[in-house]
């Protein structure tokens, strides 16, 4: 299964809310790579996305930031954190890209 098919397999809205939070993923980072790793979609190894029962996970490394930008993040993980969303309003691209670009630079590239 690829990436394209498991965001098609999804239920509404978490179909379409992973489907603007891979296209916000592949506009800042052109020619990242994406693979179905552990049942989800990788981007990278530094982001990795998750339909969940009501809302879908998008996941950061965050392995090496400081305790300032770990907290942008939620969840308590010391190699990676996570941002829900329930919405496609709830993707606010400007931030997201914002988000991605200080987790590009952790020192982890995961799992």
């Amino acid at each position: 299964m690829g990436v394209k098919e498991y965001i098609d397999r999804q239920a509404s809205p978490q179909k379409e809310i992973a489907g603007k939070l891979r296209r916000a993923i592949l506009k800042a980072f052109p020619g990242i790579g994406e693979e179905i790793r552990l049942g989800v979609p990788w981007y990278g190894g530094k982001f990795y996305l998750v339909a969940l029962k009501d809302h879908v996970n998008m996941g950061f490394s965050i392995a090496g930031l400081t305790k300032k930008e770990m907290d942008l993040f939620e969840g308590k993980g010391k190699l990676m954190r996570h941002l829900k969303f329930r919405s496609v309003k709830d993707v606010d691209e400007k931030n997201l890209a914002k988000l991605m670009r200080i987790a590009q630079k952790s020192e982890c590239s995961c799992p």
